[in-house]
């Protein structure tokens, strides 16, 4: 995925240690540590993501198996 422009989300902190970069791709949402840009990456259909943010800012905790 080197050829999708990342962005660090704008959740992240400030201090520079906590950074999440998000990555557009067909229908999903990659995710990665900043730190290191060449390990593992968690792709996440967008609307799933939605869904676990909006749970996220609720307050409140994942249906189904998660839970």
């Amino acid at each position: 995925m080197d050829d999708v422009p990342w962005r660090k989300s704008s959740r992240s902190g400030s201090s520079g240690g906590d950074c999440v970069e998000l990555a557009g791709v067909k229908d999903a949402v990659a995710v990665r540590d900043s730190k290191d840009p060449h390990g593992p990456i968690l792709v996440v259909p967008r609307v799933a993501l939605r869904d676990a943010i909006r749970v996220v800012d609720e307050g409140g905790r994942p249906r189904g198996d998660l839970a």
